[in-house]
């Protein structure tokens, strides 16, 4: 299989290194950024072709990634559409936020075989997640192309309608964040209460690194696994009951509901004119 980059930012660099001599051989792989100095270590580390802009060698690939700014996806389509091979129907893929299909199929002169993901970031080592939707232009050995590619940073999540993906986005897209934004709060607690910064850094790392895993390799709800940690009475309750009484639970799904939210507005701005 033949892919070329357009973009060789981080979210490329982890998918070039999933990919690279494991799907397919690293010369199979071309990238295209004005960035000369990420070229040169991706063509070091991988053996990828390279090229300052979108060139003739992206018209030969089997399938081409957009790993673009938002902002810069029109500009880059008006750059990609004569370079498409109509007639050997590419596949593009495109994992930039916001960027509905209709629009790029749009800009693209009415495209048909697209395919649209949300990523996130533990992407970068080998442990995101993926949400996708595509066309009816897709085929099967298209859909299977992109699941492979993106399989490379962690498992995906096909979606029935592309509307979900702003959901999707909501949830996994931004989710880190309120990960980190929590492990925040409990070193800062950890250091309120005494403990060194170093000392709260590594028992709030360790704690929600452990309890993911304990989670992910579970049968049971996490609901029950929760129970489980909290005796009535006990240490664990107060803390609970404390973040009930403060709306913790509800602010963090409201939170998520403003993500959702922000999501439709940024596709509806960023497609709203031809």
């Amino acid at each position: 299989m033949k892919i070329a980059f357009i973009g060789g930012g981080n979210m490329a660099s982890a998918l070039i290194a999933g990919l690279a001599n494991k799907l397919t051989a690293g010369a199979n792989i071309h990238v295209a950024d004005p960035n000369a100095e990420a070229l040169a270590r991706l063509q070091q580390q991988f053996g990828v072709t390279t090229a300052s802009g979108a060139d003739a060698a992206v018209s030969s690939a089997d399938v081409i990634v957009l790993a673009v700014k938002p902002q810069s996806m029109r500009e880059v389509a008006a750059q990609l559409l004569p370079l498409i091979d109509k007639t050997k129907q590419p596949l593009i893929v495109s994992i930039a936020a916001g960027i509905r299909i209709e629009d790029l199929s749009r800009w693209l002169g009415g495209y048909g075989a697209i395919v649209r993901c949300m990523p996130n970031t533990p992407a970068l080592i080998g442990m995101g997640i993926t949400g996708m939707a595509c066309t009816t232009g897709v085929s099967a050995q298209q859909k299977q192309a992109a699941d492979d590619i993106l399989r490379a940073v962690g498992p995906t999540v096909w979606l029935d309608d592309e509307s979900q993906i702003d959901a999707v986005t909501a949830v996994s897209g931004s989710g880190p964040a309120y990960v980190f934004y929590f492990i925040e709060a409990m070193q800062q607690a950890a250091q309120d209460m005494g403990l060194s910064a170093e000392q709260g850094r590594q028992l709030a790392l360790a704690t929600f690194a452990g309890a993911s895993q304990l989670a992910v390799q579970s049968t049971e709800p996490v609901s029950l696994l929760r129970e489980r940690v909290t005796s009535k009475g006990g240490t664990t309750y107060a803390a609970l009951t404390s973040m009930e009484a403060s709306g913790v639970k509800g602010a963090i799904i409201q939170a998520m509901k403003a993500a959702q939210q922000r999501g439709k507005e940024m596709g509806d701005e960023l497609g709203s004119s031809s």
